[in-house]
């Protein structure tokens, strides 16, 4: 038990800051758009990172040091672009009637969106694969160290995707929309200047 309870610690608070994918999932789930599909998307991610790191596969992302540059680089051009879309959204507005269209965007794009995100950034390699990876070697039981640590990404992606609607109120106002598009428009230029620099 011991074990279950740590992974799912570790676990959550390695996917609590707010990051690309945990701003998409809160979009998402503002407009109610595929909610469901995003937060399954995002937790089965996340099962299989922490499969293979708990699995021991955490030595090839060492291992093979064309890996990070590819992924790093690859991860802050895909961020800068989303970034600039989530901009040019805020300087064009009128987005509070998208909060309750369940049409708005295609599930194909939201989960390819939704792929991208994860995949694309280094950092899930590191803090998933390497981190969990390395603590679940030192659990007196790997296996549920790993089942918690799963069990926390699915709490936390489907209490962010459906706990949004929460919020729903404040963003039937386009000016909410606006800066919610600001703020995940500067948080991924942040984060790819952050990938390039670090």
């Amino acid at each position: 038990m011991t074990s279950l309870i740590s992974g799912f610690a570790l676990g959550f608070s390695l996917i609590l800051a707010i990051g690309a994918q945990n701003a998409f999932v809160l979009r998402q789930g503002l407009r109610r758009s595929h909610v469901f599909a995003v937060s399954l998307t995002c937790a089965l991610s996340d099962a299989i990172l922490i499969a293979a790191g708990v699995a021991g596969f955490g030595w090839l992302v060492e291992a093979a040091p064309w890996i990070a540059p590819v992924f790093t680089y690859g991860g802050a051009a895909f961020l800068l672009v989303y970034g600039a879309m989530a901009l040019r959204s805020a300087w064009r507005g009128g987005q509070a009637l998208e909060a309750a269209d369940e049409r708005a965007g295609g599930m194909r794009r939201a989960v390819l969106t939704c792929l991208a995100l994860t995949w694309l950034n280094p950092h899930v390699y590191l803090d998933t694969v390497v981190l969990l990876g390395s603590v679940s070697s030192q659990a007196e039981s790997a296996l549920r160290f790993g089942i918690g640590a799963v069990t926390a990404s699915f709490v936390f992606f489907f209490a962010l995707g459906y706990g949004a609607r929460l919020l729903s109120p404040v963003f039937a106002q386009p000016r909410a929309w606006r800066v919610l598009d600001v703020v995940v428009g500067l948080t991924m230029w942040a984060l790819a200047l952050k990938l390039v620099l670090g």
